[in-house]
């Protein structure tokens, strides 16, 4: 049985598979298998059978609604699904269970999509590994000592246990690129506004946050892409036109292999090098150097916007107060103490990032970088302490993703080696505002030929 989201939708189609029988497939992949992971935290058996049945009934008659009539999808847990705990990884919304589905999640239901269950992240999705203390950690399956990151790693855990073809997550700060660079997978990552939001939990990130998508292969994130994307009135960014796709024959990459001084593992950067290489054999123009905007405003808006969003949340949500989890109290400390003014320096901020960034892309196509500055790490810490043998802060392994989403770029992340140990290594490419296809259309001609 073929384990990509093409494959199995072509099966479907011809009749060699139906509906009910691969997500059977999947339940009892995940009542054996994710005993040891984690990844699920909340299935819905009963609508995922009747969906099912419903998508078999339409493949019979020639009605499929999309080429995702049938397959089995999981949903991350900071995202709206009617009927089931949204939770968010915490104690304090654990009875919470909506009554409507979020924009995204109703997308995909309408195209026929079978949505098993939500996914497991750390409370509030504001870490880079995934545990928290409703639900636990989650392992990741490559080595279940090891952490698949996060926040959406319980979605990258299941597709790398094959319990789920795919999953929907969210990348707020490299969110998904990073649990796929860890899980061997692809992790998408789109413009702003290119998937509409509403309907869902507080945007406690400004826009910095986006639906994405957890895949085998850039086939399917394009798949999944199509299906997602597009305007919807609630969420007015998704009204802005896009550019259109660029067929770019000699692309002009920036690669960026380090982040000023911020330690980057030695297996990950020699993979990122002859990942580069690999892309100057095909043709593309590589002018290598180093980081060319400020981390240090990636940092200090970083800070002041995460901090001031879960300060706010405990506002919103009091029951935060008591049953939050210690890394929680400790953001909400730090994001009481910020000034409306620290707010309005850190907009400002956001905006001169905006601005230098849409110069550079045009003097480059794509700007390449790792995804990750660390292989995995043990799953219950919260990040690595050390990387390439130097004492590293709780953001260092996520140098390279932040940014990205503070700009509102497109970036993608693929899978290009693996360490001695046989540990994932992902390169991150990333495209300017709006370059949507184009970035997909490059990395799935580069990866798919």
């Amino acid at each position: 049985m073929p384990e990509d989201i093409s494959g199995l939708a072509e099966a479907l189609r011809s009749g060699a598979l139906t509906a009910q029988s691969l997500l059977e497939r999947c339940l009892e992949r995940i009542e054996t298998l994710d005993g040891n992971l984690n990844s699920f935290v909340a299935l819905d058996r009963a609508g995922a059978e009747q969906a099912a049945r419903e998508s078999d009934r339409r493949l019979a008659c020639g009605e499929a609604r999309s080429a995702l009539e049938g397959i089995p999808l999981s949903i991350k847990d900071n995202l709206l699904m009617k009927g089931l705990p949204a939770s968010w990884g915490s104690r304090a919304l654990k009875d919470f269970v909506p009554e409507h589905d979020e924009l995204p999640v109703a997308r995909l239901r309408a195209a026929g999509a079978v949505l098993i269950g939500k996914t497991n992240v750390p409370e509030l999705t504001l870490e880079g590994y995934t545990g928290n203390d409703l639900f636990g950690i989650t392992r990741n399956p490559i080595d279940p000592r090891l952490t698949p990151g996060g926040s959406s790693g319980g979605a990258a855990a299941g597709v790398a246990a094959g319990l789920v073809p795919a999953a929907i997550g969210t990348d707020g700060g490299g969110s998904i690129r990073r649990p796929a660079c860890h899980t061997g997978l692809v992790g998408w990552k789109p413009s702003t506004g290119r998937i509409a939001r509403g309907s869902g939990f507080p945007a406690i990130l400004l826009d910095f946050e986006v639906i994405g998508t957890v895949t085998r292969t850039v086939t399917d994130a394009i798949l999944l892409d199509g299906v997602l994307k597009g305007a919807h009135p609630m969420d007015r960014r998704s009204l802005l036109r896009e550019a259109p796709s660029l067929d770019i024959e000699r692309p002009r990459i920036l690669y960026i292999p380090q982040f000023n001084d911020s330690p980057v593992d030695p297996e990950v950067a020699a993979a990122i090098d002859g990942f580069a290489c690999e892309l100057a054999q095909q043709g593309a123009e590589i002018i290598k150097d180093g980081l060319v905007f400020d981390l240090d405003l990636v940092n200090r808006v970083w800070r002041v916007i995460s901090r001031s969003g879960v300060a706010y949340l405990m506002r919103t949500y009091p029951d935060l107060v008591s049953l939050g989890g210690a890394s929680v109290q400790a953001m909400a400390e730090d994001g009481h103490r910020i000034s409306g003014a620290d707010y309005i320096a850190a907009l400002e901020d956001v905006a001169a990032l905006r601005a230098a960034l849409t110069s550079l892309f045009r003097d480059y196509d794509f700007i390449l970088t790792p995804s990750a500055a660390a292989l995995p790490w043990p799953a219950d810490q919260a990040y690595p302490d050390v990387i390439d043998g130097k004492p590293a802060g709780p953001r260092d392994h996520a140098v390279f993703t932040g940014w990205v989403n503070i700009a509102g770029l497109p970036a993608i992340s693929l899978p290009v080696a693996t360490s001695r140990e046989g540990l994932p290594i992902g390169a991150q490419l990333v495209g300017g505002f709006g370059r949507d296809d184009t970035l997909l259309n490059f990395a799935h001609s580069r990866r798919e030929v």
